[in-house]
């Protein structure tokens, strides 16, 4: 089963029509660092992370890890060691902190993008996660979370992503 990701606006799932947001840039197969594109392919999914203090754990099928407040994901294109790793909050190395203030985050999902081996600067930190108004994201595909929750019920760990 997989997911299909069908222009800046539309995601596919068997008889499932969810609207949704992409990055701002568009899509592309030449996917840098910082660049606003969500990249184009075809990619597994990882587990779901959510904030357990904000909302309840979901129904799904994936794997669900709780975010806790020192998680980050590394988007430092000068650290080999981590980078498009899951780390902790540190303050000398770029990262994407996961515990946060707004919404975004309270769900989300890896797409396993430049993740065997990343390679610097091909870009890193490429989710499934929420929006509340389908603005334009900076390389991640957004939904609702009404929504979200739905795709989380159909989903299971071996669905893929393809991203046109």
């Amino acid at each position: 089963m997989t997911i299909i990701i069908k222009n800046k606006h539309t995601l596919l799932f068997n008889e499932f029509k969810f609207k949704c947001c992409v990055g701002k840039k568009g899509f592309t197969k030449n996917k840098s660092e910082g660049d606003k594109k969500t990249p184009i392919g075809y990619f597994s999914i990882e587990n779901l992370y959510y904030r357990d203090d904000k909302v309840e754990k979901p129904e799904t099928n994936l794997k669900v890890i709780k975010i806790k407040k020192d998680m980050a994901w590394c988007d430092d294109i000068n650290n080999e060691k981590l980078y498009n790793k899951i780390t902790t909050v540190n303050h000398k190395i770029n990262s994407e902190k996961l515990f946060r203030n707004d919404y975004k985050y309270d769900y989300f999902i890896p797409i396993r993008y430049n993740w065997e081996n990343p390679k610097i600067p091909k870009g890193s930190a490429i989710f499934l996660h929420l929006t509340k108004n389908y603005k334009p994201t900076n390389g991640c595909i957004a939904l609702l979370k009404k929504d979200f929750l739905i795709l989380l019920k159909l989903i299971k760990k071996n669905t893929k992503i393809k991203i046109l």
